[in-house]
């Protein structure tokens, strides 16, 4: 690619929880619906013009199977975003397990300390902030300790929180420092 994009667009999803799945996104990223229909909606949370757009398989597939029960059924695996800062990807953990979301996977992968989430239909979904500026985490998929442990190690957010909120530095959360137990992967064969 000589063009790299600049910032995330947006993505789509295909749900038969519609409404429910609309609502989750407004509570998460207190997105706001810039144009809905029956068949689907547009929602944003900045000033682009939308991020996120949905299609109601009710209205668009009304022949299709209605797996409104088997979770990951529809949908893509997961989507990232990146915090700007341990607290503010630890805040907002304790924000939304206030609202009773929480994540079903917590690890540190090296590179990258991440959170993921699953909205209704199970779209998975990675909030995650760099253990590395500039080329660090470049180097770290390049470098020896990758090769250690791919997947990660699992870590526990209340914990980062209390000592984050304790003084510890942001530094200190950010290096992983053991490689083992190596994380099973966790996703999709959950909700499948």
């Amino acid at each position: 690619m000589t063009q790299i994009p600049i910032k995330f667009a947006h993505v789509v999803y295909r749900t038969r929880r519609f409404e429910e799945v609309i609502g989750w996104y407004e509570t998460v990223f207190g997105a706001r619906v810039q144009h809905q229909n029956p068949a689907m909606a547009f929602l944003t949370y900045d000033d682009e013009h939308h991020r996120f757009a949905f299609l109601n398989l009710a209205v668009v597939d009304p022949n299709g199977t209605p797996e409104t029960d088997r979770r990951g059924a529809v949908g893509i695996d997961h989507v990232a975003y990146t915090n700007a800062s341990v607290r503010e990807l630890l805040e907002n953990y304790a924000e939304l397990k206030e609202k009773g979301i929480t994540p079903y996977w917590c690890v540190h992968h090296g590179l990258t300390a991440s959170l993921y989430y699953a909205d209704p239909d199970g779209n998975q979904m990675e909030f995650q902030v760099d253990a590395f500026a500039d080329d660090g985490c470049s180097a770290f998929l390049r470098g020896e300790q990758m090769g250690l442990n791919p997947v990660g190690v699992e870590f526990d957010p209340e914990d980062w929180l209390a000592r984050l909120r304790a003084g510890v530095p942001e530094s200190d959360l950010l290096v992983r420092k053991v490689h083992e137990p190596v994380s099973p992967i966790r996703g999709f064969a959950a909700f499948a």
